[in-house]
């Protein structure tokens, strides 16, 4: 039986059996401190799907470093088929500055597959697409909810492809949305590549989420499990299936003032039932935030204070909403 070939990444070639990491070399800081997207490759010594596994293409969301940490510490990755291309830190310009975009104010979301000669943003689009986007054949991005925003933990994803909606279906969130393809993002550089890709969000930037964390480190391994990349677990409990989606709407402040949230995530609206509050700093008078439509809060504003037009509530319209409701109450228990 043949040796299994080695894999190159940054110039470096990962035997089989090999873990190592390697720092894609992207534009210096104008102190002329250089900068690196670390990259941990793991190539098992048989063969099997190559993942990419990537977070802080936003550099406030967070919660993804910590997801592909705990990952890499899982020891049963020494029994692993396949490659898994693990990039912790896409965007290090801005973890550093702790903001969402890049120097130039680009949103390296926006700007896949990029180019060799274009913008920052362009330039290190390019460079992952190259030497991640090129050598995989699954991908999952993960991501938190933007500032001042919390994201119930849910899979976004294509799926008006089979091949997502398996993806998606492992990974098993509490919420599976249809979403349609940015311009620009890496997601949509995946699928132009005929790539199975989906998106986890959970929690909220620069914050550490425990049970967005537990989920995602839980979905990952069952999806690895699912590509056949990892050994399948022996007896488990059984998770309560993923709520699917059909559309979302957000909930915006009618008026300017301060906002007293009424409700939680995941927790299940009727049509005009009230979310919160929004009064002026001295009391006087109040409007209420309701509701305008029956479905389960998939995400929210932390930030109480709200201009006219602000995004306060997202609402996730979903079939037989009771049945929805219950089992999201089921993946809180089970994360106890």
């Amino acid at each position: 039986m043949a040796r299994r070939a080695g894999i190159e990444v940054g110039g470096q070639t990962i035997g089989p059996g090999e873990r190592r990491t390697v720092a894609l070399d992207t534009a210096q800081l104008y102190t002329h401190t250089p900068v690196g997207m670390p990259v941990h490759v793991i190539h098992g010594r048989r063969d099997g799907p190559v993942l990419s596994l990537s977070a802080a293409i936003h550099g406030d969301e967070i919660n993804g470093i910590e997801i592909i940490r705990q990952v890499l510490a899982l020891p049963q990755l020494k029994r692993l088929r396949g490659t898994l291309l693990a990039v912790p830190i896409v965007n290090a310009f801005g973890v550093l500055a702790q903001t969402r975009y890049l120097p130039d104010r680009r949103d390296l979301n926006r700007s896949f597959p990029g180019s060799a000669g274009g913008s920052l943003a362009a330039r290190l689009a390019h460079l992952f697409v190259e030497e991640i986007l090129d050598r995989a054949t699954h991908v999952i991005d993960l991501h938190t909810g933007a500032a001042h925003r919390t994201n119930l933990p849910q899979v976004r994803a294509n799926l008006e492809e089979a091949r997502n909606v398996d993806l998606a279906e492992a990974f098993a969130a509490p919420v599976i949305l249809h979403s349609r393809l940015r311009d620009g993002s890496l997601r949509a550089a995946a699928e132009e590549r005929g790539l199975p890709a989906l998106v986890y969000e959970g929690g909220e930037a620069l914050r550490f989420d425990d049970a967005s964390i537990k989920l995602g480190v839980r979905g990952v391994i069952a999806t690895m499990r699912a590509l056949g990349m990892l050994p399948r677990a022996g007896r488990k409990r059984e998770a309560p299936p993923p709520v699917q989606v059909e559309t979302t709407r957000w909930v915006r402040a009618d008026c300017s003032g301060i906002l007293r949230t009424t409700t939680r995530l995941g927790r299940r609206v009727k049509q005009g039932q009230r979310l919160g509050l929004i009064s002026d700093p001295f009391g006087d008078g109040q409007t209420p935030v309701t509701a305008d439509l029956d479905g389960i809060v998939i995400g929210r504003t932390n930030l109480p204070l709200v201009h006219e037009g602000d995004a306060l509530f997202h609402i996730a319209r979903v079939h037989h909403l009771r049945e929805a409701a219950a089992a999201l109450e089921a993946f809180t228990n089970s994360l106890s």
